[in-house]
Order: structure tokens, then sequence, then C-alpha cells
């Protein structure tokens, strides 16, 4: 299996630009896929760079109705004649978020590409294939992030806290390997993948996304002490994990010291292989 981050928060080196956003590219046994479509095109613009042709992908994951996510979705549409475009059929609901001074900024998709033949509305849990599986509808609140208080959903016209019941997650099955990838875990990593446990019945060998230990609307992080009980959970499973966009450098770090060896970062330009 190879992954390839065409857009994250930071890059490897100058050569790779980077924004507020996640578009990673994953190659299977069966698969060419893209899970998210970052803010903008900027993905189409490093997939050039990464050696990855955007005509061959065959299948496209949006993890959540936020347009860092599915930004980018427009730009794939018009790059790309054939690929399948996973989503929750909540993520084109109105989202917005609060900034400093009580300002509402809509954070949503573009609604009129709900309307693309290429969109395929995922339930809780659907299985795409032998080796794709989504899963959202996560119940569990343990460990959840303080920054989701600023992220609203419209609802019968009133702005009111987010639920995230669009969010989904990929589970990978390849050569008795399991990968969780996540996009921004709003719901919880730990929820995430106590979920995936019940699914599975085991857990993960690889996790790869980001936590939301960051709040880029608030520019806060999340408390030192729920970061210490979510990396001693991810170290209990076992699991190898690369994070990226909003975990937040400084609470990667913090991670990382719980961790060690088990959690890498991934930022925008890095690639590398999972052997079966």
């Amino acid at each position: 299996m190879i992954i390839k981050a065409l857009v994250e928060n930071t890059s490897v080196s100058e050569e790779y630009k980077n924004e507020h956003g996640l578009c990673l590219y994953i190659e299977t046994l069966n698969h060419k896929l893209l899970f998210d479509l970052g803010a903008s095109s900027l993905f189409a613009e490093n997939a050039k760079k990464l050696g990855v042709d955007l005509s061959e992908v065959d299948l496209v994951v949006i993890s959540h109705g936020h347009y860092d996510h599915g930004g980018g979705l427009k730009a794939f549409l018009n790059v790309n004649a054939k690929a399948k475009i996973y989503v929750n059929r909540q993520a084109f609901a109105k989202h917005y978020a609060n900034r400093p001074g009580g300002e509402k900024v809509y954070i949503g998709l573009d609604e009129a590409l709900m309307q693309s033949e290429r969109l395929i509305f995922a339930g809780e849990h659907f299985i795409i294939d032998e080796e794709l599986e989504l899963f959202s509808n996560i119940k569990g609140r343990k460990l959840i992030s303080s920054g989701n208080q600023d992220l609203l959903m419209e609802l019968s016209g009133l702005l009111v806290q987010d639920d995230f019941s669009h969010e989904q997650n990929l589970i990978i099955n390849e050569g008795g390997k399991t990968l969780l990838v996540a996009g921004c875990a709003h719901n919880g990593i730990v929820n995430i993948i106590d979920h995936m446990i019940e699914i599975k019945h085991s857990p993960p060998h690889y996790v790869i996304g980001g936590f939301h230990l960051y709040s880029r609307s608030a520019d806060k992080y999340e408390d030192p002490a729920l970061i210490n009980l979510i990396g001693l959970y991810l170290k209990d499973t076992g699991s190898f994990c690369y994070t990226c966009h909003c975990t937040g450098i400084e609470a990667y770090q913090r991670l990382k010291e719980i961790m060690s060896e088990k959690i890498k970062y991934l930022s925008t330009g890095s690639q590398f292989k999972i052997l079966s």
C-alpha cells in the first residue's frame, strides 16, 4: 500500500505548497483513491510533483462536510471523469465556525455539487468491496475535543452545535492488515477506534488522520491532560499512527513523548509504504 500526502497544513520542503486542509492519495492492491480533497485545487498541483495521475483515481472518500476536506471537489471533477465520490448525505448541510468577536463563518461544501451523478451517499456502515468499507454514526463521547463547541450546523433555520453525524471514516483491509483513515476525528479518535473494534473485533494495525487537538477557530490547543489520555489509549491499542492536519504540531509532540516510535507526523509531500 502506497500513501502520499497531497495536502496538509505543513510541508516536507518548500517544493510543496501547503494549506489548512487534508488530501491523501492511497494506492491499494485494487484501488487508486483519494481520501479528502483539501480546501482548494492545490492537491492537483502537488499530485503532479508526487507523480500521481489524478485521471487514474477510481474512488474518492470525503470524510465530512467542511471545506478543508471537500473544497477541492469541483477541481477534482474537472480533472477526473470516472471516480465515484463517497460522502455522507448530511455533509452537504450548512456548516459554520465561530470566529473571534462572535463572527459566524461558513465552512461547508459547495451545495451545487450535491447534484453530481458521481456522488454516492454512504450509510452508517457501507461496504464498498472486500478491501474498503466506511462507517459513521459514532455514539461514544469519551475524550472529545472542546474545539467542537465552535463548530455549528444549521438545523430548522437555527445554528446549533454540530453533532458530526456527517463524519465518516475509512477502513482499508489488505493482506491481513487493517488501516483506519480519519479526516478530523471530530467524534474523537478514541470513540472512532472503539467503534471500529465493534465492527472488526480488533483495533487497526495503522491509523492515519487528524485528531482535532488544535482549534483553528480559537487558535488553541486542547488541555494537555486530554492529549495525554488519548496518547495512552492509542499506545495501548498497539496501532501505528500517522497524524496530521488538525492534531497540531505541539499536540503531536506531546503524543510523541507518550507513544515514542508508534507515531509519526504526515506533512504535504510525505510518502511511504505499508507492507502487507
